[in-house]
């Protein structure tokens, strides 16, 4: 796995763990990163399963109570089932905590600890402007409305193309692959397509006039 791609998913994961202070994260050791990204993949697949376990016992109440009625019989299979997804994510969420440090020793963790810094300063400095064109790109949404992973994973991304150099299709694709693995089923075309949208918008706001 490449270090850029590497400190993209670190970014990501523990931006809204870390100080929003330019000085701090400049300072920041990568230990104390991946730290903070640990422990929001931790804490998010803890908040799954308890919600797995409370669908279980929803569902395990209904079939007790059901008197065999069909339909309720029915509704409590599908508790169960959305159960079941549920600890499958919490379980994806902790074999990537897992993963990430053995990731890190074998990219380079010089240039994995230079990127997330850059990456991580120039997301919280833009943060006002890059939401005011997400907020200004996106049709009939706003920022605020998103989960929070998306909003990251947009910021994250519209920093990259618009203050970093990155080439906008690999910001885009980059992006797309974050919500695969960290959105809603659904996550990544969304993201895909407020980025190409955002896309055309830098594109016609450095066209002459």
């Amino acid at each position: 796995m490449q270090a850029r791609r590497i400190a993209r998913e670190l970014a990501l994961l523990s931006i809204g763990q870390l100080s929003p202070k330019q000085d701090r994260l400049q300072a920041q050791p990568l230990q104390d990163v991946l730290l903070a990204a640990v422990r929001t993949l931790t804490s998010e697949a803890q908040d799954t399963l308890e919600t797995a376990a409370a669908e279980v016992s929803r569902g395990n109440e209904r079939l007790l109570s059901s008197e065999t009625r069909a339909s309720d019989v029915q509704s409590a299979k599908m508790m169960v089932t959305e159960a079941l997804e549920l600890t499958q994510t919490a379980i994806n969420r902790l074999g990537a905590a897992l993963e990430l440090p053995e990731f890190i020793q074998l990219a380079n963790q010089k240039e994995v600890r230079a990127y997330v810094t850059e990456l991580l300063s120039q997301t919280q400095a833009h943060r006002d402007e890059v939401d005011a064109l997400l907020n200004q790109t996106m049709v009939d949404w706003q920022m605020h409305r998103l989960a929070r992973i998306d909003q990251d994973i947009l910021r994250i991304a519209v920093t990259e193309m618009w203050f970093m150099g990155v080439p906008e299709q690999v910001a885009i694709n980059e992006a797309v692959e974050l919500a695969k693995r960290y959105s809603g089923e659904e996550g990544h075309r969304f993201i895909n397509g407020v980025l190409r949208r955002v896309s055309e918008q830098l594109a016609a706001n450095s066209s002459p006039a």
